[in-house]
């Protein structure tokens, strides 16, 4: 298993910078799921922007979510 999101930051480029409670810290790019199914919703930047970590993983109000290991094997490291 998977480390847990603990902190989650939107930026405008529809990426996020993840930090995992290993203390890593990860950037994920949500642009490849901006036009399938109920993440089309995140093309608007504002609900994009109210992103929010929830049982360490993230959700959106419209019920969008993702599963903690792919926000994790699908991120890349920042370099530091």
């Amino acid at each position: 298993m998977n480390p847990r999101v603990t902190q989650v930051v939107p930026h405008d480029d529809y990426t996020l910078t993840l930090t995992f409670a290993n203390a890593q810290v990860r950037t994920f790019d949500v642009k490849p799921y901006l036009g399938q199914g109920i993440f089309t919703e995140l093309q608007d930047p504002a609900f994009f922007k109210s992103v929010r970590v929830s049982m360490g993983t993230l959700c959106w109000p419209g019920g969008q979510d993702f599963c903690p290991d792919t926000l994790y094997e699908k991120s890349l490291p920042v370099a530091s």
